[in-house]
């Protein structure tokens, strides 16, 4: 089975499909509760974003991962050979 949800455009995948669209607005949405949550626990501008940061990398590479195994590969076209 064929997963298409993602395509690569540089370093970024964008979704091209209804399911990697609710993927990116899911990741976006965790990324925004992330940083309230740690801006809630956090006492200074420094904690915030040292804490945050970390946590940003690693919900990217959760996405990356999941965009990488579903990306629409581009199909090789016959030689002619």
């Amino acid at each position: 089975m064929k997963l298409n949800w993602f395509t690569r455009k540089g370093i970024i995948y964008w979704p091209v499909s209804v399911i990697g669209w609710i993927i990116l607005l899911l990741t976006l949405a965790y990324s925004v509760y992330t940083f309230i949550d740690i801006d809630s626990r956090s006492h200074s501008n420094s904690d915030t974003l040292i804490n945050f940061v970390f946590s940003l990398l690693i919900i990217g590479l959760v996405y990356t991962i999941i965009a990488y195994f579903t990306e629409a590969k581009p199909q090789n076209p016959p030689t002619g050979e």
